[in-house]
Parts: C-alpha cells; structure tokens; sequence
C-alpha cells in the first residue's frame, strides 16, 4: 500500500508532542523534563541504595515487585515500608524527598549506563540489571506504545520495526544499552540477569536477587515472594498497584511471542544486528540468543 504522507506528517507531529530529545534518545514528555534530568545528574545515591536497571519492557515491574518485596521483608522497622521510584520520572522536587527517606530505597532506571548519576558508582551502590532478549523486547515495546497514551502510537508493526532497530524509540537503542553493560558486567557491585532465566526458575532467580543485596531471607519468605511475582499473580493485582496503566503494563509476559510479528527478512535482519553487537561476548551468550530468538 502506499504510503500516506499525510499520515507521516500527522505522526511526526503527534511524536513531538509526545516526545522530547535529551542526549541523543527519546523520552515521554508526561513522564520526564530536560529540567529533572539537569538535576538528577547531582542525585546523591547510597551504598545500600536497592538499584534497579533496565531497558523498557525487560521486566522493569517483574523485579521492582521482586525488589519491593525483599525489601520489605528485611526492613527493620515494621511501621517504615521502603519507598520505589522510577529515578527519571517527575519533577525534579522528588529528589529532596528521596533524600530524607529512609533506607533501603527502591528504584529503577531505563537510563544508558552512560546517563545514570555519576554518585551511584562514587558510591558503590549494587545495581541489578535485567535483560531480555530483543526481539521479544521489541514486540513488548510496540505493544506498549499503543496502549500508553504518554507515548505515540504505532499502527503498523512494521513501522515500528524499523525505529526500534535504528533506536527511535524512548529511552533509545536496545543494542546500545547491551553494548555498555556487556563492558561493565565483570564490575563489583553489579549482576546482570535475563527475563528468561527468571522465567526458567522464578525461586532461583529471587534467591539470587536476595543474595547479591545481601538480603537474609528463609527458604519459606523467597518462595512466598516468588509466589507474588509470578506474571499471572501481577497482572491480577495490577489495577491495584499500578491503576489504569496496569494492564498495558502486564500484557502476556511470555518468551517467544515475537514469531507472531517478525517476517523471515526481520529476523534474518535482527539476528544480523545482535551478530555485529553482540556476538562472542559474554552478555551475547548470557542472552541464549540461539535459544530464544532463532526459528
């Protein structure tokens, strides 16, 4: 069909009113402002700070539950519950609130490793980041563009292939993040974990998580939280915990659902990309790329 420019004309517009540009990536004008991002480059993070890192739609909510939990369950103090935050979002007031909340803090970050507050490594605060792999990433995150209404709307999958494999897409290049962890994966502080080993064994993974922060927990309060953080268990919760963006948020939470999107050309092309990025690295094979994301 041929292609309308009308259309492309109405969807860059609806894009800039959406979208803003800060340091070469996109973000949602609802949910972030060049100002907060000016003030969160002087965030002062703790060593005990509970950090999250993640590209948009790895299983940024899956292990905030994971993390929010373990949290919990360690606090000493029964009447003070740790408090999360996606680092990015609001005004740039928050900040002076997260800092006199007490400890352990909770929060993620969709930032580039290049972009995250320089006082998180001065610090030593422990980052855990998740990844998925990409093409199950991609039709997660073209599914969540057409359901938020803070982001613009694909109405053709296609379309959308093309942006997020030239990252055109908030919070920029999958391949770029992966890239920048794959050279900082070895340092202290930091565990890499995949959505599909979580996947795999949801009790192992929460006991890995628990173990990297140092959290002391009985076999009986892991699986209990694994319990809690299983996708079907989250999405039943999700108007709860997370309102009327719940359940864009919480969709089908499988592996391999990008079969149903991806024509051969796309995949021979993706497959190309993780090739020239990824491949004979040790996040390459953490990723099982082989496993999850070949017919």
């Amino acid at each position: 069909m041929e292609e309308n420019p009308r259309e492309r004309m109405a969807d860059a517009a609806l894009s800039s009113e959406l979208l803003f540009t800060y340091r070469g990536a996109l973000y949602p004008k609802m949910r972030c402002s060049p100002e907060t991002f000016q003030v969160l480059e002087n965030f002062v993070a703790r060593r005990d700070d509970v950090m999250l890192v993640s590209y948009p739609k790895c299983g940024t909510n899956w292990c905030v539950q994971i993390l929010s939990d373990l949290a919990a369950t360690v606090s000493s103090s029964k009447d003070v519950k740790p408090v999360f935050d996606i680092l990015e979002f609001g005004a740039s007031e928050k900040y002076k609130i997260m800092e006199s909340s007490p400890s352990p803090r909770v929060y993620a970050t969709h930032f580039h490793y290049d972009n995250l507050p320089k006082s998180v490594f001065q610090s030593g605060t422990k980052k855990l980041v998740i990844l998925r792999n990409p093409k199950d990433s991609a039709v997660s995150l073209y599914h969540f563009h057409n359901k938020n209404p803070a982001l613009p709307n694909y109405s053709d999958w296609n379309d959308f292939f093309k942006d997020f494999m030239c990252g055109k897409v908030v919070w920029g290049s999958y391949f770029d993040h992966a890239i920048a962890w794959n050279k900082h994966m070895d340092e202290e502080g930091c565990l890499i974990i995949t959505y599909e080993d979580l996947k795999e064994n949801l009790v192992r993974g929460v006991q890995q998580i628990a173990d990297f922060f140092q959290f002391s927990l009985s076999e009986e309060q892991i699986r209990f939280i694994a319990a809690r953080a299983t996708f079907d268990a989250m999405k039943a919760r999700a108007n709860e915990t997370h309102g009327k963006i719940g359940q864009a948020l919480f969709r089908k939470g499988d592996v391999g659902d990008w079969k149903n999107y991806f024509s051969e050309a796309q995949s021979r092309e993706m497959d190309a990309k993780f090739d020239e990025c990824l491949v004979g690295t040790k996040l390459g094979a953490k990723l099982k790329y082989d496993v999850y994301c070949k017919t």
